[in-house]
């Protein structure tokens, strides 16, 4: 992790204790446009965005990372399309339904029944009505990406 990244991850963690808000990505780009993703257990708000926003900027300033005050921040959800990143991220979405890559890139989509330390259950339902739903173990070191299916 690049020395930038690293102090911005420093500055936001203390910010979070004592909440249910945890850090999902820190991206920092060469033009010092900061983007900080959060995501939350009960849901990431943006009153709670805001909040962590305007902490962070002051505290940015106070450190005097960019002396020029040439620096702009975004605090957001990672949005919906985006994969999970985190291990909190796969247990808050348990039940509902996602896509997932593994390594070869073979995509299974199912609902997201359990997550332990090593691995997720899908339960993938079968093409037809009488094919059989089967739970799948998929192990974290086999996942590519995961992706939240939207359902409308």
């Amino acid at each position: 992790m690049p020395e930038i990244t690293e102090k911005i991850y420093s500055l936001v963690e203390p910010l979070l204790e004592g909440t249910d808000i945890f850090i999902v990505n820190i991206k920092v780009k060469p033009v010092n446009n900061i983007k900080v993703y959060l995501d939350a257990d009960s849901g990431l708000s943006i009153d709670k965005c805001t909040m962590v926003n305007r902490k962070l900027y002051a505290q940015i300033e106070t450190e005097q990372m960019f002396p020029d005050g040439d620096f702009s921040l975004e605090v957001s959800s990672p949005g919906v399309d985006e994969p999970l990143l985190q291990a909190r991220q796969y247990k808050k979405n348990i039940g509902r339904k996602v896509t997932v890559t593994d390594a070869e890139g073979v995509e299974k989509t199912g609902l997201m029944k359990d997550v332990t330390e090593d691995h997720i259950l899908l339960e993938i339902k079968g093409a037809k009505q009488k094919d059989a739903t089967i739970t799948a173990e998929i192990p974290f070191t086999n996942i590519k990406k995961t992706v939240v299916q939207i359902i409308f």
